[in-house]
């Protein structure tokens, strides 16, 4: 049951990213992840006062790689979100269960399976076919950038899973990945200028911000206490989610090999964790937490 909590998540990520996308018309990709992350930090450390937790944490170095990880991915993410359609950019970044499967692999120090060969190749045809419209358009660059976004969050997927089953409470983990996205964003921004927030703006930050904290906190808690299977098929949520709202709110029309593309990375992305070392360890995990 805790790996339904990714379905909020994907629909939380979703319209974070249509906010993300409106919001780039006044504020750069820096920007927009200072100001989330500062309310990230905000709503985790009100949680943990709350709960009578404290943000002090005796594994800093576990938060360092998953705050560093996280946060070079969110920048590529938000900048794959205002060149490219939402459904495109949201799938290129959901295309970490690949990448997630191969580094478990790596991590087991096993041989991978031509069924694992398979399915991992099958789900870069999917990229490839997703990536063929944004290259006719000369957008090679955002799609790129969006796809290394995808296998470096899958580090940062690990990270979490690692933390929460090191006892860290889901709150801390999402509030030192604000303090590193903060402190990256801030080094970023310093030289450029900066826009004050408005009236008539702000909000699109607020939700920006708010959405992107709910994303987290429920993102968590489905890597940190469900099935990485079950989590990471409920994961694709999100695709669905923001391509509904792609084509209500901006009218992005798709290709035929777009679509078909987005199908193939969505099984792929399925089959590979199915397939991934661990499997079994990770059933008896949803057995025990559900």
């Amino acid at each position: 049951m805790q790996s339904l909590w990714m379905v909020v998540a994907g629909l939380a990520f979703a319209l974070m990213g249509v906010f993300v996308k409106v919001a780039s018309a006044h504020y750069s990709t820096a920007e927009l992840v200072f100001w989330r992350s500062i309310l990230q930090m905000a709503v985790a450390w009100a949680i943990l006062r709350q709960a009578g937790d404290s943000v002090r944490t005796q594994r800093l170095g576990m938060h360092v790689h998953r705050g560093v990880a996280g946060f070079v991915s969110l920048f590529m993410f938000f900048y794959a979100l205002t060149e490219l359609p939402v459904a495109t950019a949201m799938t290129l970044n959901y295309s970490s269960p690949l990448f997630l499967a191969i580094l478990l692999t790596v991590l087991a120090r096993e041989r991978p399976g031509a069924k694992l060969v398979g399915t991992v190749l099958l789900g870069f045809a999917g990229v490839v076919l997703l990536l063929q419209p944004a290259f006719a358009a000369d957008q090679w660059r955002p799609g790129l950038i969006g796809l290394v976004s995808g296998a470096i969050s899958a580090v940062a997927y690990w990270n979490v899973r690692e933390l929460v089953h090191a006892e860290e409470p889901e709150a801390r983990v999402v509030f030192y990945f604000g303090l590193f996205a903060f402190a990256g964003s801030l080094v970023w921004m310093a030289p450029q200028r900066w826009h004050v927030p408005t009236v008539e703006t702000g909000w699109l930050l607020a939700a920006v911000g708010g959405l992107g904290a709910l994303g987290q906190l429920a993102m968590t808690r489905a890597y940190g206490h469900g099935s990485t299977l079950v989590t990471a098929a409920l994961s694709y949520s999100g695709i669905v989610f923001s391509s509904a709202i792609g084509i209500a709110w901006f009218g992005d029309l798709l290709s035929w090999s777009a679509w078909t593309g987005i199908a193939l990375i969505v099984a792929a992305g399925i089959l590979a964790v199915h397939l991934r070392p661990g499997r079994r360890e990770d059933a008896a995990s949803q057995m025990t937490n559900d």
